[in-house]
């Protein structure tokens, strides 16, 4: 039983760190295809909502500018949709808000650390007492970064996800997990 316990908080919903349980949660991109993976987020710390509802064709929406500290060029496209933004320039909480004001159902927040393929930052409210209702993720930079390079080659506006998904129900062999991430 400590040995199933001991793989199940492991393998499928997180990392024991000490006393802590450090979550994950999972989206696939669907398009364009170059990166259709399963990538791995983890969700603020003490801000920001969670998901109830599952999406399975949303659009992921690079913010304009990235760092999404204030208003956006593109925040009409934003509007009833996810966006990616890059960590930086203000707090997680600064960044979660403004795409909330922009009426994004969720934020996907990437480190600004290209070439971070392993260290997932825990996302804490700043000082502010203010609040964020829509949920807020953390996707390490060089899956933020791969995500946008593709959308710039392909020219696109936005890529195709699918969020949360349960990598449960997903045989081993299945899952499509992107080449450059050890899982």
């Amino acid at each position: 039983l400590r040995l199933w316990l001991w793989l199940w908080l492991c393998g499928c919903c997180g990392t024991a760190r000490g006393l802590r349980i450090h979550e994950y949660l999972y989206f696939q991109v669907l398009s364009p295809g170059d990166i259709r993976y399963i990538f791995t987020a983890t969700p603020a710390k003490d801000f920001g909502g969670v998901f109830n509802t599952r999406y399975d064709q949303i659009h992921l929406v690079p913010a304009d500018p990235p760092e999404a500290c204030g208003e956006l060029n593109n925040g009409v496209f934003i509007q009833d949709q996810i966006a990616l933004v890059e960590r930086g320039g203000c707090s997680f909480l600064s960044k979660t808000r403004v795409i909330q004001e922009h009426g994004g159902r969720a934020v996907i927040i990437a480190d600004n650390a290209y070439d971070n393929d392993s260290f997932y930052i825990e996302m804490v409210q700043d000082s502010s007492r203010r609040t964020a209702d829509i949920p807020a993720l953390f996707l390490l930079g060089r899956d933020g970064y791969m995500i946008r390079r593709s959308l710039e080659q392909h020219g696109l506006p936005w890529a195709v996800i699918s969020i949360p998904v349960n990598v449960t129900s997903i045989p081993t062999y299945e899952m499509m997990q992107p080449p450059w991430t050890f899982w």
